[in-house]
């Protein structure tokens, strides 16, 4: 067939379950049958699992992060903290995660780059976005007092200049994590890291519904996720029967 599969610790049975789920609920479509059939039904259920938990109710801006590190770790933080979508401004530097520092999220976070920074708040206001800059200023609020009842975008700037003077100026507040000693500022992957956990955490209790992905959403990532899960091997006998569908859907050749 093109592929191997290996021994599932799903019985028959809960594999048959498991597809009948995925498509009552419309995260799968009845085309995407093939990729199922593709994929060992363990790491299926794991993606449905991880689906379940994603959000685009909080998301992250980064302005102008140069560093590969800091951009992978920011990456990898929205990962483990459920956040789906990253936006990025470059600056200097183009937006280029190293692959070991991000452990892979670059296959499992979406990445939208924008030309500005004004470009990038203006969409996110129109998509009803909150804009929430890091910066230390006499109307700073504590991170805690953060309203994550509404749709959140936390802003980030660069290493060492911070969030630019025209992001400030459009940006509907700024907050700052509190600190207890001389220092008064982090490196932007561990701010964006404690920034994270606080809002995903109290938003998760807070907001009873909307915090999750739309279905329309959960079937794009479910289908983007299921491709790049694939083996080249594999991806190669897709391509063939799904009709370069892999360029289709993710935008992305091998």
């Amino acid at each position: 067939m093109g592929w191997r599969q290996t021994t599932s610790a799903l019985s028959k049975k809960e594999q048959a379950a498991l597809l009948e789920e995925l498509l009552r609920t419309g995260v799968m479509a009845e085309e995407d049958r093939l990729l199922f059939a593709m994929l060992m039904p363990d790491r299926v259920k794991r993606m449905q699992d991880v689906l379940n938990t994603r959000t685009n109710h909080i998301t992250v801006l980064t302005e102008g992060v140069d560093d590969p590190h800091n951009q992978s770790a920011v990456l990898r933080s929205a990962d483990a903290f459920g956040v789906q979508t990253l936006h990025v401004v470059e600056g200097r530097a183009k937006f280029k995660p190293n692959s070991i520092i991000a452990k892979s999220a670059d296959r499992w976070v979406d990445v939208v780059e924008h030309a500005s920074i004004e470009e990038a708040i203006d969409q996110l206001k129109v998509d009803g976005y909150q804009i929430l800059a890091t910066a230390l200023s006499e109307e700073a609020i504590p991170l805690e007092d953060v309203d994550v009842s509404k749709p959140t975008v936390l802003l980030f700037g660069n290493e060492h200049h911070g969030v630019s003077e025209q992001a400030l100026a459009k940006a509907d507040g700024n907050y700052v994590i509190p600190m207890q000693g001389y220092v008064q500022s982090l490196n932007i992957s561990v701010a964006a890291a404690i920034s994270l956990y606080d809002v995903t955490t109290r938003a998760r209790h807070i907001v009873t519904e909307g915090y999750g992905l739309s279905i329309e959403d959960k079937q794009r990532v479910f289908k983007n996720w299921m491709v790049r899960s694939l083996p080249k091997r594999s991806l190669g006998v897709y391509k063939q029967k799904g009709l370069n569908a892999f360029e289709r859907e993710t935008g992305k050749s091998e």
